[in-house]
């Protein structure tokens, strides 16, 4: 069983399952999104990500923040996929984060859009 993420309660009052693969989507969402010391058990878990946004553009940030984000992808889910690419853009108030990627277990190549809306 996996538990989908966010957190909710399906149409019987129960908590809402989901598939491996949507469960990993989940998690890779979790790593892109969630800033170092967010957790309190895992204090170094997540990406940083969301700090570089309000960072300069220029192409050193570009390939910065592509290694960074690829790292914490390698770290907290190596053991469930192989990341082939990380590609990080801004467009108006979002931020768009798309990662292609094998899942180990079934050998599946996957590529997979983010968008998080950046507050001003």
């Amino acid at each position: 069983m996996n538990v989908d993420y966010p957190f909710h309660f399906d149409s019987r009052g129960r908590t809402a399952e989901t598939t491996d693969d949507d469960h990993i989507r989940d998690m890779i969402e979790q790593v892109l999104f969630t800033s170092p010391g967010e957790r309190v058990n895992r204090p170094t878990f997540g990406s940083g990500l969301m700090q570089l946004v309000f960072a300069p553009n220029s192409d050193e940030l570009a390939a910065a923040t592509q290694l960074l984000v690829q790292g914490a992808l390698q770290q907290w889910l190596g053991h469930l996929i192989q990341v082939q690419a990380v590609e990080v853009r801004s467009e108006d108030a979002s931020l768009l984060v798309t990662v292609r990627y094998v899942v180990t277990r079934t050998q599946e190549q996957r590529v997979t859009e983010f968008r998080r809306e950046v507050a001003p």
